[in-house]
């Protein structure tokens, strides 16, 4: 795959997405958007892969869109053509975030978002359906839209209250501000703060241990399942989802490699993969293309 804005490497069951513009500290695009989301894909449709891992180079995560085509950077006719491929989603021209966003949301690997430095705008509101998100102790946050006249894009709508609760997403969100990575844990919007040299060794740590004790159907399941039932209202929609997926995965390769290599006290060499074996799901997207 040859990318200009983000780079793309596997290494040892390990992708990491960096983005790749720090000239710019890395300010989101629509080239970035498509190259995510065939990052994306071509994470979820690849076997070797088990572990996302998403970075940006040098002392920025994002530091949100590039604003540099001027005022009119969000308008209507900005960037026609180069939006034309994306759509359109209830009348109005999809936005760009919820397009990376939602293609990050419907991968059936684990994403950790390895976040370096500022996330911005959108350089936030893209880490919020990455299931793991760690920050380096340099990293500032800020859903700063109501300061620019804009609101929340990326589907952040859904995804912050989700995370956070409302009355922390709604303070974020109604003041613009920038705050820091304390106040980040604080709110639950990030899971650790690491020292710098720090981050990346424990982000790919946390993927070894995903990649060389799990499942990879087991973990693609379970993320569609856990993410579902976010907008359910009783439990028993988790014990119906449940249900369906534990007669399925229980009489797969995979769960009957688990219980002998248990009783066998060894190591478990899962045999299932994503592509091959993997149960159809309701509810939420099970391939990254269905994003509508």
């Amino acid at each position: 795959m040859n990318f200009t804005e983000i780079s793309y490497e596997v290494v040892d069951r390990v992708a990491t997405v960096t983005l790749d513009r720090p000239d710019r500290l890395n300010a989101f695009t629509t080239t970035m958007m498509h190259e995510l989301a065939s990052a994306y894909v071509a994470a979820d449709l690849d076997d070797d892969v088990r572990v996302v891992v998403v970075t940006g180079r040098d002392r920025a995560f994002c530091a949100g869109a590039d604003l540099s085509a001027g005022a009119n950077v969000f308008g209507p006719n900005a960037k026609a053509v180069e939006r034309a491929s994306i759509g359109t989603i209830g009348g109005a021209p999809r936005d760009g975030g919820g397009v990376a966003a939602l293609t990050s949301a419907a991968c059936r690997k684990p994403v950790i978002a390895a976040i370096n430095g500022p996330a911005i705008g959108v350089g936030v509101t893209m880490t919020l359906p990455m299931d793991i998100r760690l920050a380096s102790e340099s990293a500032k946050f800020g859903f700063v839209f109501a300061r620019r006249g804009l609101v929340p894009e990326a589907a952040s709508s859904w995804f912050l209250p989700r995370i956070v609760g409302i009355s922390q997403a709604m303070e974020w969100v109604a003041t613009g501000r920038i705050f820091g990575a304390e106040e980040a844990l604080a709110g639950r919007l990030i899971s650790k703060i690491l020292p710098p040299e720090d981050l990346l060794p424990h982000a790919y740590s946390l993927a070894r241990e995903i990649a060389d004790n799990t499942s990879a159907v087991s973990v693609g399941v379970a993320k569609q399942m856990l993410w579902s039932m976010l907008g359910e209202d009783s439990p028993w929609a988790g014990h119906r989802a449940d249900s369906r997926a534990m007669r399925h995965l229980g009489a797969s390769a995979d769960g009957r490699e688990g219980v002998e290599s248990f009783l066998e006290k060894r190591a478990p060499n899962f045999p299932d993969t994503i592509t091959a074996d993997y149960p159809d799901m309701e509810r939420w997207p099970t391939r990254p293309n269905d994003m509508g």
